[in-house]
């Protein structure tokens, strides 16, 4: 029997990564899914997705319908007589017309390990919640969102001491991966005429709920423990970096660690107030323990990423001692 006829659905980079583990393997998808093209950058000009771009590398097939609840978008898939459709990251819903149109399976690469932390964000909400493993499941995809029962599941460990980009690339590596695996299953049970793979129900008493990251998640709460806020930093710092505000003056927090309160004389000063400035970092007192602050970016000027240092060095009036960074001066 010929390989699966596969079509792939995607959009980020953690998607282009696994369409490439695809691409380099017997199981060349004949078309892609991915979201239309987006504004981006400074002049807001429409730009692909990383899925776009390699497939259109590729030659493959790219549609990019903005829902696929109306008929035509069924009957386009359709003509593709795909045997498997494998999601991930795609961001459009698959109704139940949709997922009943390949023969063998709809899959989905999800980066977590379900139950646990099922949505649209799962890597930045297990990290956000000091989750020390996540991983990968290849899920069979049915109507409800990411409840599916799951093929076969991948466990990392999550490293804090490194960017949130690497845990992403290994995540995407590993989902590739295992992905291939049980594609293969797949093609060999139809191949003998065997029954295909089964899969686990997932024990829904378990689950969690990654949810999309909006505006609300960059926010600062200085009355948080340090930790807490460590990790929404590291978490965030390479797609919707975190904000405070020292008077009207916006800063992104890119990297930042956790110093217990014993590190430094006991403090007394109101969470928010910075109450060392060194080269080292610019340390602020949270509801338990204080944050020192590595790197950062004000959101005016050139809005380049500086170290302590250089903030300090540059704007000596903005971060001095008895400061206090809040929110939007305008919030409330």
């Amino acid at each position: 029997m010929p390989e699966p006829r596969l079509v792939f659905a995607g959009s980020p980079e953690f998607a282009a990564a696994i369409l490439g583990t695809l691409l380099d393997s017997p199981y060349k998808p004949i078309a892609v899914y991915c979201q239309p093209d987006r504004p981006r950058g400074r002049g807001r000009k429409l730009q692909p997705s990383p899925v776009k771009s390699l497939a259109v590398e590729h030659d493959l097939p790219v549609e990019q319908p903005p829902s696929l609840k109306d008929n035509g978008a069924r009957k386009q898939l359709a003509a593709y007589q795909p045997d498997i459709m494998v999601v991930a990251a795609y961001g459009l819903l698959l109704p139940k017309k949709i997922l009943q149109i390949p023969s063998m399976a709809c899959l989905n690469v999800h980066a977590s390990l379900l139950p646990r932390w099922r949505g649209a964000a799962p890597i930045e909400r297990a990290a956000m919640a000091g989750d020390d493993k996540t991983g990968i499941c290849i899920m069979h995809m049915e109507a409800g969102l990411d409840t599916g029962p799951v093929y076969r599941a991948q466990t990392l460990a999550i490293d804090y001491n490194e960017p949130i980009s690497n845990l992403e690339q290994q995540l995407a590596h590993l989902g590739g991966q295992t992905l291939l695996e049980v594609i293969g299953e797949f093609a060999a049970a139809a191949g003998k005429n065997k029954q295909m793979p089964r899969a686990t129900p997932q024990d829904n008493g378990l689950a969690t709920y990654a949810h999309k990251l909006t505006g609300a998640d960059r926010q600062m709460d200085w009355t948080q423990p340090a930790q807490t806020l460590q990790r929404q930093i590291w978490a965030l710092a390479e797609r919707l970096p975190v904000r405070a505000w020292l008077a009207d003056t916006g800063i992104q927090l890119i990297s930042a660690n956790v110093l217990e309160q014993t590190q430094i004389h006991l403090n007394t000063a109101e969470p928010g107030t910075i109450v060392d400035v060194t080269r080292s970092g610019i340390t602020v007192q949270c509801a338990t323990d204080m944050l020192q602050i590595k790197q950062l970016k004000l959101e005016k000027g050139k809005g380049k990423v500086m170290d302590a240092a250089a903030a300090i060095s540059g704007y000596p009036d903005l971060f001095r001692t008895g400061n206090r960074l809040g929110p939007h001066p305008q919030a409330g």
